[in-house]
């Protein structure tokens, strides 16, 4: 696995479910004054561990968070580990299962990363992989939104998402995008091997990536609006892929 830049994890339950990992945890701040039963149970966690625990108000907190909804409570980790393919092939063997990936190509909102990642770690995702450049990584924001799915989900950060797509097609993975033009995704069938290909919140799948898909998927629309927010539409197709690998029985 490899490191990337130092963080902090905000947020009572996210804080909760890092104590419980095996991330590698700095620091410990608490503000000064709380109590409740979730900072207790941080408090304790962070004992066991013998991290070192810092009282800090709250002003001190919100201006590490950069304001955001820290719940009095922030860790400063160490650099987030993002996970190598590999590691995305040996999650579903662990679990027996053929391997069902997530590729984001260039996804800049944070809080759209989190929620996908939450949604796969729900939807039994093996593994997500995302570019080095022009796109967001794991930051603060986005394990706060993922609310502790980040520490189950493995992300894997690659220099070329094309080549990496290739990859993946050589060792037997079949590559869903999403498009205007494409099958209904309520046909999709994601037996076997498979990596769905979510794009930009704008742009949508760069060509070349968009050429590298061996089939394309659309998500059919009859009001006014003609898009979906990326999360949201990757939700859809994250659980017609769940549908179709764990059907209803009778």
């Amino acid at each position: 696995m490899n490191n990337e830049h130092s963080d902090f994890i905000i947020g009572r339950h996210p804080a909760v479910m890092a104590l419980k990992s095996d991330q590698e945890i700095n620091k410990v701040f608490i503000q000064a004054g709380l109590k409740s039963d979730a900072i207790a149970e941080i408090i304790k966690l962070a004992k066991e561990k013998r991290l070192v625990i810092s009282n800090v108000p709250k002003t001190k907190l919100d201006q590490m968070t950069d304001h955001q909804n820290h719940q009095g409570v922030a860790l400063a980790v160490a650099a987030y580990q993002y996970a190598t393919i590999d590691d995305l092939f040996a999650n579903a063997e662990r679990q027996g299962e053929d391997p069902f990936f997530l590729i984001l190509d260039e996804l800049e909102d944070p809080h759209n990363l989190g929620s996908i990642i939450r949604t796969a770690d729900a939807a039994g995702v093996h593994g997500i992989i995302i570019p080095r450049r022009r796109a967001v990584g794991l930051t603060s924001v986005v394990a706060k939104t993922s609310t502790g799915a980040l520490e189950h989900v493995p992300v894997a950060r690659v220099t070329n998402l094309v080549q990496t797509a290739k990859e993946l097609q050589d060792r037997g993975v079949w590559l869903f995008g999403t498009d205007m033009k494409g099958k209904d995704y309520r046909q999709w069938d994601a037996h076997g091997a498979v990596a769905l290909v979510i794009g930009n919140e704008g742009k949508g799948i760069s060509s070349l990536l968009k050429k590298t898909c061996d089939e394309m998927l659309t998500i059919p629309m009859i009001g006014h609006v003609q898009s979906l927010n990326a999360s949201v539409a990757a939700g859809l197709l994250i659980y017609q892929g769940f549908n179709s690998r764990h059907p209803l029985t009778d």
